[in-house]
């Protein structure tokens, strides 16, 4: 085991995350406390998460500390902004850059910054123990309720982070958003993923076929809503609504699997955000051939894909 320590850095819109990976790879430590929100709500505005990561920040950083025992990273990497983009911002990453930064500065190493997008990517490569992702362009999906995108990505050396190309994904709303809506609207507590699987998971009735609406790269999902809402008030049946939801959602995104690959040939294809986490979801898109996804603790949001580009661009420039 090669000694040095990266540390990560990520404060996503409803989870804020601390990691450590060693010289290899190896995952020392994954530290997630979520952000709380009200019950009966779908979400929190911007000032409340920025709020709550400034609150969850020095707990958490205080566990890594005692984790390490005193051993201290040679670089430290943050998640910046959510995507790669030109003008992508939100709030909520401030909070996770001035920890970063501080950091950094006290233990005098080098800061890295990343988007929280590539950190996903590359959690799901590390969980998936997919290196070869690294070495070749790929196509990918990052769905989680932020964002449900359709892309081609290859990794930038000396960057430490991944190039890019937004092919589609959702029109309207991101998947996560329908899960959590249908969810809160089911009375389970936000964030619905889990609980919402779990339901499923007991439903006997039988599933009517989705009614997708996917057009070569692009999907709609607020149909999913509205539909989800009509079977629950038609049939009262929670379990059937939930395992409707899931099945529509794995549908789209293997459609959306099948236009990718009609568009830039058989290419891998990685599976990556919270809602990939979901194993209903997972199940369907294995039949594909040479696919790649995260395990659930790495598919929500976490430290450990910045933790990881952090050790990769700091092994680039030395």
């Amino acid at each position: 085991m090669r000694p040095e320590l990266y540390l990560g850095i990520d404060t996503s819109n409803y989870t804020t995350s601390a990691a450590v990976v060693d010289g290899e790879g190896n995952i020392l430590c994954n530290a997630k406390r979520p952000l709380p929100v009200r019950e009966g709500e779908c979400g929190l505005r911007q000032s409340d998460a920025v709020f709550a990561h400034v609150k969850n920040l020095p707990g958490l950083t205080e566990e890594i500390g005692k984790l390490l025992s005193g051993r201290r990273p040679v670089a430290v990497g943050v998640s910046c902004r959510p995507r790669a983009q030109e003008g992508s911002y939100m709030p909520c990453f401030l909070a996770g850059e001035a920890a970063a930064s501080t950091a950094a500065a006290a233990l005098g190493v080098p800061l890295y910054r990343f988007s929280h997008q590539c950190g996903h990517l590359a959690a799901a490569i590390a969980s998936s123990g997919r290196e070869d992702f690294y070495t070749r362009r790929f196509g990918a999906f990052h769905v989680s309720g932020g964002t449900t995108e359709v892309l081609t990505a290859s990794y930038a050396e000396g960057t430490g982070g991944f190039l890019a190309t937004v092919l589609g994904g959702s029109a309207d709303l991101h998947a996560g958003q329908v899960i959590d809506r249908i969810g809160v609207m089911l009375g389970l507590a936000f964030p619905c993923g889990k609980a919402l699987e779990a339901l499923a998971a007991t439903c006997t009735a039988k599933v009517p076929r989705p009614r997708i609406c996917v057009r070569g790269c692009t999907a709609n999902l607020s149909g999913l809503q509205n539909q989800a809402e009509k079977l629950f008030r038609e049939s009262g049946d929670a379990a059937l609504t939930a395992a409707y939801v899931l099945d529509f959602i794995a549908e789209t995104l293997a459609a959306l699997t099948e236009a990718l690959r009609k568009t830039e040939g058989p290419i891998p294809v990685l599976y990556a955000g919270g809602v990939m986490s979901d194993l209903r979801i997972r199940e369907r898109l294995s039949a594909f051939s040479d696919v790649a996804f995260a395990e659930p603790a790495l598919s929500t949001d976490n430290a450990v894909g910045i933790a990881e580009l952090c050790r990769k661009r700091h092994t680039d420039v030395l």
